[in-house]
């Protein structure tokens, strides 16, 4: 009994602190989000116009210029969960690179993990995410897409995409403080993975060497694996999955990668939280 004690004072001391964390991750994601369309004449209508805009020039393209929407009938769907994906993606990343500089003042005043900065940063991202998939709900209403077991699935899929994009941002993030030329190369290389990545085109029109290159990236795999799922009446061999390329193992990369891209800005987070403060 002397020793379970302890043990549980401990484990309820860190309960007590990941509550209070995520109490702070709570209130300022949410002042964050409401101060994002403070002043703006449509407010929240703003997060689905983006996309949505995106999507219509990109459509009208790719769609009906280079005929990708004879690939399959519900083209206009892989397409827009690519680039509300993606959207999620550069959003998060791009916030959370400045979230540490933006919020010197309370880093400066406050003592609290600073973490809960790059958390607060996605967490606002992640509620922009949320309001885009209701365009992607009314079109999966529109094309009449009935859902299966496989949906299922999503969440865990959804779960590893923001771990991945969690990782990115927090390195970004952390490398700022530091080095503001990051801001200029993330712009650079963001707009890179956009192309890169089959986010407008089916990873068919790939090279075949280039197949297993794009599915390893885990932002190319989750989307994939997404657009698979929900997309699941496409003809077979449409929608090109990690192990259609890599193999049965296949997935098991990227996933791999993931884990190693949060671990790595776990440890560059961890080395310069302590002076975080004092070199903004």
């Amino acid at each position: 009994m002397a020793t379970v004690a302890p043990l549980l004072t401990r484990r309820l001391s860190r309960l007590q602190s990941l509550a209070l964390q995520a109490r702070y991750v709570r209130v300022i994601a949410k002042t964050e989000f409401k101060l994002k369309y403070a002043d703006s004449a449509l407010g929240y209508v703003w997060s689905l116009i983006k996309p949505l805009v995106y999507f219509a020039v990109l459509l009208a393209v790719f769609g009906s210029f280079f005929k990708l929407n004879t690939v399959f009938a519900d083209y206009p769907i892989y397409l827009l969960i690519g680039i509300v994906m993606y959207t999620f993606f550069a959003d998060a990343a791009g916030m959370t690179m400045l979230s540490f500089v933006v919020r010197a003042s309370l880093l400066a005043k406050l003592a609290f993990p600073r973490v809960v900065i790059p958390l607060s940063a996605t967490t606002v991202a992640t509620l922009t995410f949320l309001i885009n998939l209701s365009a992607v709900a009314g079109f999966i209403a529109w094309y009449r897409i009935v859902p299966n077991v496989g949906w299922l699935l999503l969440p865990i899929l959804l779960l590893e995409f923001y771990v991945f994009t969690f990782g990115i941002a927090l390195i970004l993030a952390t490398l700022f403080v530091r080095f503001r030329d990051v801001g200029q190369v993330w712009e650079l290389v963001a707009l890179l993975l956009f192309y890169v990545t089959p986010i407008i085109y089916p990873v068919s029109y790939l090279p075949a060497d280039a197949r297993p290159i794009a599915l390893l990236n885990p932002l190319a795999q989750v989307i994939q694996d997404v657009r698979r799922v929900i997309l699941h009446r496409a003809p077979e061999g449409t929608i090109v999955t990690a192990p259609d390329v890599l193999g049965q193992w296949g997935r098991v990369y990227p996933i791999a990668i993931t884990l190693l891209v949060l671990g790595v800005a776990w440890l560059l987070y961890k080395r310069e939280e302590p002076w975080l403060a004092e070199r903004i």
